[in-house]
C-alpha cells in the first residue's frame, strides 16, 4: 500500500475521497515510519488499508502499477485485508509463496534433484551488482534463464525510464 502510496504523489494520482483518503494514507504511513510492521494489525490500520484499496484513486494507480516498482503479489494480499488482519491469522501457503524478500547481493542456492546436482544464483536487478555476474559461470554447463513474464513492462528500480527486459 504505501508503494502505492507513494507512487499516487510521483504520478499525480488524487484521491477519490481526498479528506478521508489523506486521513487514511497518514494512518498507514505513520505504522510504516515506527517500523510497527511485525506487530498485528489494529482495527484503525486494517479499516483504513481497506478503505485506500476501495479508493477510484488508489485503483487507478494500481492499474498504472508498471510505472513504478509494485510487488507482484500487492492485489492478492490487498483484495484479502480481512482475512490477513483477522486475530487469528495463519499464513496459508499460498501466503508464503507470495512474499517477497528483496535481495541485496548473490544469493546461491545448492540442490539436488534425480542425483544431479544443481546450483541457483540469484543475482537481484541492482545494476552495481551486474559485474560480479560473471563469477557465477565458472564451470558452467548448462544457463537456465528465467524471467518473470509479468515484469516485461516494467521499468527498473535505480533507472524509471528503462524498462526491465530493454536493458
Amino acid at each position: 500500500m504505501v508503494a502505492i502510496l507513494r507512487a499516487m504523489n510521483t504520478l499525480g494520482i488524487q484521491f477519490g475521497d481526498s479528506e478521508q483518503g489523506a486521513e487514511d494514507a497518514r494512518i498507514v504511513c505513520d505504522v510504516i515510519q515506527a517500523m510497527e510492521d511485525t506487530k498485528p494489525f489494529s482495527e484503525d490500520l486494517l479499516d483504513a488499508m481497506k478503505r485506500l484499496w476501495a479508493d477510484s484513486g488508489v485503483q487507478e494507480c494500481f492499474a498504472r502499477s508498471n510505472e513504478y516498482q509494485l510487488n507482484d503479489s500487492a492485489k492478492y494480499f490487498l483484495d484479502d485485508l480481512d482475512r490477513l488482519g483477522a486475530k487469528d491469522y495463519m499464513p496459508t501457503e499460498q501466503d508464503i509463496l507470495r512474499t517477497r524478500v528483496k535481495t541485496t547481493g548473490i544469493v546461491e542456492v545448492h540442490f539436488q534433484f534425480k542425483n544431479m546436482n544443481f546450483k541457483l544464483f540469484d543475482v537481484g536487478g541492482q545494476r552495481s551488482e551486474r559485474k560480479k555476474w560473471i563469477h557465477c559461470f565458472e564451470d558452467v554447463t548448462a544457463i537456465i534463464f528465467c524471467v518473470a513474464m509479468s515484469e516485461y513492462d516494467q521499468v527498473l528500480h535505480e533507472d524509471e525510464t528503462t524498462v526491465c527486459l530493454l536493458f
